[in-house]
């Protein structure tokens, strides 16, 4: 058995002995040794390009063009230049301010001096106010026969007074013809007057009534009667009509 020992450590290489000797030293003079700092990449690496000695050159010749870039800069010029022309008009066609009836009043109040008008006699104010009047008159008409244009009623408008439903002889008194709807007071009738008439803008006819109180000196008229009443004095704290006749009995 000796002997078989003594054969093998005679056939391993002798290379191969010192180098588990040495393999601890080598450990430790590793450890000792200090680490060395790590190289910093290039700027060009970072960015994701390789740093190559012909990257300089590519980024001149990519510049080259860029200076003879200037020949095209007029071409972008001549829009805005075109531009401007035609936003002047767009400023010009801007709508005036609209100015209300208070508005224009305020200003031309604020524009004026402060400065005291000469005394005028009563007569100069009359003729100024009734100047003013038939001024504004005028205007009136004029925007009605326009509003009646545009309705497509432009025929014009019969002036000819109308004759008066019913006068007596005083001349002026007004008549009123309606239904009685009480008769309960002593020689007093209360008569209700109907009316209907079309509205202005709506054209929609609208129905009103109103009472009167008359004074009946017969005891004439009763509930359901229509009557006719005329304007007369005051009889009452609230009569100021008079029954003139019965138009219809109540059926």
């Amino acid at each position: 058995m000796l002997e078989t020992d003594e054969n093998v450590n005679e056939e391993a290489p002798e290379g191969d002995a010192p180098a588990a000797d040495e393999a601890p030293d080598q450990v430790a003079e590793e450890i000792m040794a200090p680490e060395e700092p790590a190289e910093e990449p290039a700027a060009s690496e970072v960015a994701g390009e390789p740093a190559t000695e012909d990257s300089s050159s590519d980024e001149v010749a990519a510049d080259a063009p860029a200076e003879d870039a200037p020949a095209e800069e007029p071409a972008t010029e001549e829009p805005a230049a075109a531009a401007a022309p035609a936003a002047a008009p767009a400023a010009d066609a801007e709508p005036a301010e609209a100015l209300g009836p208070k508005e224009r009043r305020r200003r031309k109040r604020s524009a004026h001096a402060g400065e005291a008008r000469p005394a005028r006699t009563v007569e100069e104010r009359a003729a100024e106010r009734a100047e003013r009047r038939s001024t504004k008159a005028k205007q009136r008409r004029a925007y009605r026969l326009k509003q009646r244009e545009r309705r497509g009623s432009a025929e014009p408008r019969d002036e000819t007074p109308q004759a008066p439903v019913e006068q007596s002889a005083s001349g002026g008194a007004k008549t009123r013809q309606g239904i009685v709807v009480s008769d309960k007071a002593d020689k007093t009738i209360i008569v209700r007057i109907d009316s209907a008439r079309a509205h202005r803008m709506y054209k929609k006819i609208v129905r009103t009534s109103s009472t009167l109180h008359a004074h009946d000196e017969q005891n004439e008229a009763h509930v359901g009667d229509t009557v006719r009443l005329i304007e007369s004095r005051p009889l009452s704290r609230t009569k100021r009509w008079r029954l003139v006749e019965v138009l219809e009995r109540a059926r």
